[in-house]
């Protein structure tokens, strides 16, 4: 019976084969300078003379020896140094980093993929770590809301764990106590959007009347369609001219939409773009009732969610490296490709780069890689700008009653939206602890920043208490405090003509992150992780290799949005085709 010969023997064998063409190609041409060829001339075969003919006969047989010695060579140095593998080295390892590598990964025969984190641990911002106490720590509590398909899809079906809280409630605050409890959504009957987000929440201080005036926002909610044409239209207004255009109250702007905004595009209204706002509240709050439902992870999100994925990233083949920070993206002035990728005097070569770093970590590689910085599309990117944020966390000496575990806060510093979580209620490793766990986290927190661990300590305890009084009773034991300095994407007027595609004028390099324009919709963590698939689909495309990862889309639009929609976009084409339209402001 004939055995069929194991892939990997064929493999050697075709090597074997092409090393010995390779010696016959050598020999030949290094035997060439005496060889005379045998020419047909006519019908009879003769030998040329020695002369200028013979010289060049024997110039044009050693050019396509040349040429297809050094193509031999090429496919030799390229199969023995990675069995053919394109490699793809991938610069930061947060949401979108880790997306890509993993997408990669899974298609080990077609990549060699190498991930590159400049700090001691995956995770970028949501990177987990432990005090010198040994108490677990993060750069601020992140929540999973109810439209992250795709990172659901990935934890439940992929990784196969289990690390969230069931779906909770949540409360909002001011100096003058609880404002707002919002419930479950999806346990609630459901209400043509956006309805439901606006009579289910219990406002406790906020009139109906005022709470009428949001019907107004619904003309720019029909008109927002995440098109680049709309993001330019309302890029121009700040978050606060779109409110006040709209019709909504000041009071209902002040306690319900500003709040929002410091904890969704971590600014006050007056420096967040409109767009930036209508993309974030119709992707969180407006678009579907069930969408402001979250959980959150029972422990840091490092050890719960990235340890894991990274594990898998690993055993899939790729290579994760920490401390690694970027110093030069080699471009080749021949190609105008990226070559490789330089970590102080280590070199990694590369077919493909993805970017995966924040706003802050862009403009430093920019800075430092010429072959990057002469082009607009990158040089454009240091007029974008990052927000400072604040996470502390404090551990008392008893228990307390926190009646909910999330908790969204305004009023209290001017221009700084923050948010606070009792940790012992979500966390395992803390649900038998003698004492509370609870951390604050800030947005915009510039005017806190400077302060000392001590002075901040002090105010969030004495914070918490106006909303928690017996919080205030309780002695600190121990605290942790993360600043976080240009941390978080600003989306501020005017950024969205500045802000990067997935692909780039060099055309082996990607972008991707919370902050790279695409047209899938969503928000936050989850367009991070899916502008790295998008990001990883496009290395398969460019390269050549491998196969493109599915991406799930948001819900569709409500019926009766989209009808709305589809009117608008009849009246708009309508108007421009009037005379003088042109001369309109959008």
């Amino acid at each position: 019976m004939q055995e069929i010969m194991p892939d990997r023997e064929k493999s050697s064998l075709t090597m074997r084969y092409r090393i010995s063409v390779l010696a016959c190609y050598c020999f030949l041409s290094r035997e060439s300078s005496a060889f005379v060829p045998a020419v047909r001339v006519g019908s009879s075969l003769q030998h040329h003379a020695a002369g200028s003919h013979a010289s060049s006969s024997r110039r044009t047989v050693s050019s396509k020896m040349q040429a297809e010695l050094a193509a031999e060579v090429d496919t030799i140095n390229e199969a023995a140094e990675g069995d053919g593998k394109k490699k793809v080295v991938v610069i930061g390892a947060g949401w979108a980093g880790l997306a890509a590598a993993y997408e990669l990964s899974k298609q080990n025969d077609d990549f060699d993929v190498t991930l590159l984190e400049g700090g001691k641990s995956v995770g970028g911002l949501v990177a987990g770590w432990l005090t010198p106490g040994g108490r677990p720590v993060e750069a601020g509590v992140h929540g999973f809301w109810y439209p992250y398909r795709n990172i659901f899809r990935l934890i439940e079906d992929d990784l196969k764990i289990d690390p969230f809280t069931p779906w909770t409630q949540s409360a909002q605050y001011s100096p003058n106590g609880l404002e707002v409890i919002s419930p479950i959504f999806q346990n609630m009957p459901r209400l043509p959007s956006p309805l439901g987000t606006f009579l289910y929440p219990s406002f406790l201080r906020l009139p109906w009347f005022d709470r009428l005036t949001a019907l107004g926002l619904l003309a720019s909610v029909v008109d927002w369609d995440n098109t680049p044409e709309a993001w330019r239209k309302y890029d121009k207004y700040t978050a606060r001219e779109l409110f006040r255009m709209m019709g909504c109250s000041d009071r209902l702007y002040r306690d319900a939409f500003e709040p929002m905004l410091l904890v969704g595009l971590f600014a006050p209204g007056e420096q967040c773009s409109a767009a930036g706002a209508l993309g974030m509240l119709y992707f969180f709050i407006l678009a579907h009732q069930a969408d402001f439902d979250v959980k959150w992870c029972r422990g840091t999100t490092g050890e719960m969610i990235f340890k894991p994925w990274v594990q898998r990233i690993e055993e899939n083949g790729a290579k994760v490296l920490v401390e690694k920070r970027v110093s030069d993206v080699e471009v080749c002035p021949d190609t105008g490709r990226v070559v490789s990728v330089t970590c102080g005097g280590e070199s990694f070569p590369c077919d493909a780069v993805v970017s995966a770093v924040g706003i802050n970590g862009v403009k430093g590689i920019v800075r430092a890689a010429r072959g990057l910085s002469r082009l607009p599309f990158f040089s454009k990117m240091m007029n974008l700008r990052s927000v400072d944020a604040l996470a502390v966390r404090l551990y008392l000496d008893r228990r307390v009653r926190i009646p909910y575990q999330s908790n969204a806060c305004f009023g209290f510093d001017k221009t700084t939206g923050w948010t606070f979580f009792d940790l012992t209620a979500m966390h395992d490793s803390l649900d038998k602890s003698e004492g509370t766990v609870l951390e604050a986290d800030f947005y915009h927190a510039d005017q806190l920043l400077p302060r000392s661990d001590q002075d901040l300590v002090a105010k969030v305890q004495g914070d918490i208490a106006t909303c928690v009084p017996a919080v205030g009773r309780a002695k600190v034991v121990d605290y942790s405090v993360v600043r976080i300095a240009q941390g978080v994407t600003h989306f501020s007027p005017g950024s969205y003509d500045s802000m990067p595609t997935c692909e780039t004028p060099i055309p082996n390099m990607f972008m991707s992150g919370d902050w790279i324009v695409n047209d899938h919709g969503s928000f936050s963590q989850e367009k991070a992780f899916v502008t790295g698939v998008e990001a990883a689909n496009a290395v398969v495309k460019r390269l050549g290799v491998g196969r493109d990862s599915s991406i799930i889309p948001l819900e569709d639009d409500e019926p009766h949005i989209q009808a709305l929609r589809a009117v608008n976009g009849r009246a708009k084409r309508a108007v421009k085709s009037l005379p003088g339209a042109g001369w309109l402001l959008p």
